[in-house]
């Protein structure tokens, strides 16, 4: 693309060469003025405008995470507490995933009771994670009321 005003801009919007970057930075900043300054000294003159923001409290989409997060971490956390000691933890396609010579030791490892207690602890894990969240969210709730 051809530069018409030989500024340093290109006809198209949004892209430019290194000059323009430089000439963009070194364009002066609008000075505030003395009117400005009164503008914004009289809104901070009404009663209650000098007061500290509070910060808004969580949204609905934040409360709604929060529970779905509770929720996920809960059921993962019992299923893998209480899997590992059914009948079907030795039947499922991981206990016999490694092919040929390596199968009879793997099949060993998983029916081990020491990585049955591994996956377990996860899954406590996992509950203790959601317990926390929990106690988080409604902590944060009644400190918000107050």
């Amino acid at each position: 693309m051809s530069n018409l005003s030989g500024d340093g801009m290109s006809e198209t919007p949004g892209f430019h060469d290194a000059d323009s970057s430089i000439a963009a930075s070194s364009v002066p900043r609008p000075v505030s003025t003395p009117q400005d300054s009164q503008v914004a000294n009289s809104a901070t003159d009404e009663p209650g405008m000098n007061a500290p923001m509070t910060p808004p409290g969580p949204t609905w989409f934040q409360r709604l995470s929060a529970i779905l997060f509770i929720i996920f971490c809960f059921e993962l956390g019992l299923f893998l507490l209480v899997y590992p000691w059914t009948e079907s933890w030795s039947s499922n396609y991981f206990a016999w995933a490694v092919p040929g010579a390596m199968q009879t030791t793997w099949h060993t490892f998983w029916q081990n009771t020491y990585t049955r207690g591994g996956v377990s602890g996860i899954g406590i894990v996992n509950i203790w994670i959601a317990m926390m969240e929990l106690f988080r969210m409604f902590r944060d709730r009644h400190r918000g009321h107050q």
